[in-house]
């Protein structure tokens, strides 16, 4: 008896993927090539290699990643997973999400990176599902503070001081 062959199913979808990320490596390419070339002793190279050479390899990924779909390759389904696919989406826990993001993106100017970013984390955490108050609140701040010193100090970014301008 012989066995009918069997017919990889391809997903489609995937397609979608390869075509995002080669639509996003060229408009890093197209990006980076626009930068100016600013060289000093320090720095000879400049700018413009590391998002070309970032581009480059999305392009490659995508390439890759088309080659793969092609070929009726996918990707095993998660093992260990908890999350079941039928289940209805929390639309409470999505939008509270937003709401933080939102609130965030309103008060960073006027208040400052360390207040919307703490009302942000502290936000987040009430959204999905923590009920320490307080505990969520001084969390949140440390790390609106330490993010606001390390972009500082560390990266030479000044995120926004807002009313506590003079006081960080």
């Amino acid at each position: 008896m012989v066995e009918a062959p069997v017919e990889t199913r391809r997903d489609k979808a995937q397609y979608g993927v390869c075509g995002f990320l080669a639509l996003v490596g060229g408009l890093v390419i197209v990006d980076a090539l626009r930068i100016r070339h600013i060289a000093n002793s320090n720095d000879p190279i400049g700018p413009k290699p590391v998002p070309i050479v970032l581009g480059v390899l999305l392009l490659v990924i995508a390439v890759l990643y088309a080659v793969d779909v092609a070929r009726g390759g996918s990707g095993e389904a998660e093992g260990g997973e908890d999350v079941d696919p039928t289940s209805a989406v929390d639309w409470k826990t999505v939008l509270l999400l937003i709401a933080a993001f939102v609130v965030n993106l309103v008060l960073i100017e006027p208040a400052g990176w360390v207040i919307s970013g703490s009302v942000l984390f502290w936000g987040s955490a009430y959204a999905l599902g923590s009920r320490h108050y307080l505990r969520n609140l001084l969390i949140a701040v440390a790390l609106s503070l330490i993010t606001f010193y390390l972009f500082a100090i560390g990266l030479g970014v000044n995120l926004p001081a807002g009313v506590l301008q003079g006081i960080l």
